[in-house]
């Protein structure tokens, strides 16, 4: 946390410090350009289907390239843990890292989802979010997260020495096995870093500590993404439900979440620039 200080403070410290910060990734050359031809696309939107995800549990939906879907609160205010994958490629993942070096701390319209490597291409687009309004506030926090992992068994056992199964990467892990019949083990190791769908978080101003606060979503608030490849996509509703006191426990009262799929006239989507697979040739050096 860079609290306690051992070394000796050097005479030029103050030059070193006071530095002007860079952009490590400016994005001007790769802003979207699709999302005034989707807020188009959207007039049109016809729903295809919806699925309930139940308070502690995740569920599984699929969702078809050039198609629309949304994660929306229902009966109160509940945070959702987001995994997405290329529909016939389950190695093609989100990747939330890069995601966040290249878009922020928080995502809302017209943010990219990025794939891993070697792929690094856009999975999805953030087309709406009725949250937008919130933009920062005085604590720094935000809303729809790329910071947060997910909970977890591992780190509640290593914090509270307690076995909790209904964390959301348990169960991610378990749509993935009871639903699409993935050996558990590998099921696992599939489960990546999401996307805190509703979560408002931030960094402390002292200790920079990952921090959450309740949420400000309520029913009928949501966010849409356009898939720009076939998805997998698994939804889990986080134990910690609005996640203004805790997680990974029964304490606190959770909702269901909906997702639900939408289509849209294809003419509208004709002059998209589609997403890519990365081009590197994937030598590293090594001619």
């Amino acid at each position: 946390m860079k609290t306690k200080k051992f070394s000796t403070t050097p005479l030029d410290a103050k030059e070193r410090m006071n530095v002007k910060p860079i952009i490590c990734y400016p994005i001007d050359d790769i802003m979207e350009t699709n999302l005034s031809m989707l807020h188009i696309a959207r007039s049109s939107l016809k729903k295809i289907s919806e699925i309930i995800i139940p308070p502690r549990d995740a569920k599984i939906f699929e969702v078809k390239k050039g198609q629309f879907f949304r994660i929306e609160s229902m009966e109160g205010p509940q945070v959702g843990d987001l995994n997405i994958f290329q529909e016939n490629n389950l190695e093609e993942k989100f990747y939330s890292g890069k995601t966040r070096a290249l878009y922020g701390t928080h995502l809302s319209t017209g943010d990219k989802m990025l794939s891993n490597f070697p792929y690094l291409r856009s999975l999805a687009t953030i087309t709406w979010d009725t949250l937008d309004w919130y933009g920062f506030d005085k604590d720094g926090g935000s809303v729809h997260d790329v910071i947060g992992t997910r909970c977890d068994p591992y780190t509640s056992k290593l914090l509270s020495d307690t076995d909790y199964h209904y964390c959301c990467h348990s169960n991610l892990t378990r749509a993935l096995v009871n639903e699409k019949g993935i050996e558990l083990n590998e099921a696992e190791k599939l489960v990546h870093d999401v996307l805190n769908v509703f979560m408002c978080t931030g960094f402390t101003r002292d200790t920079k500590q990952y921090f959450m606060k309740a949420s400000p979503v309520r029913p009928g608030d949501y966010i849409e993404f356009f898939a720009e490849t076939g998805l997998l996509g698994v939804l889990s509703t986080c134990p910690g439900g609005d996640c203004g006191s805790e997680h990974s426990s029964d304490n606190v009262k959770c909702y269901p979440l909906k997702v639900s799929i939408w289509s849209t006239s294809q003419e509208l989507l004709k002059d998209l620039n589609s997403s890519k697979i990365s081009n590197y040739n994937r030598n590293h050096g090594l001619d």
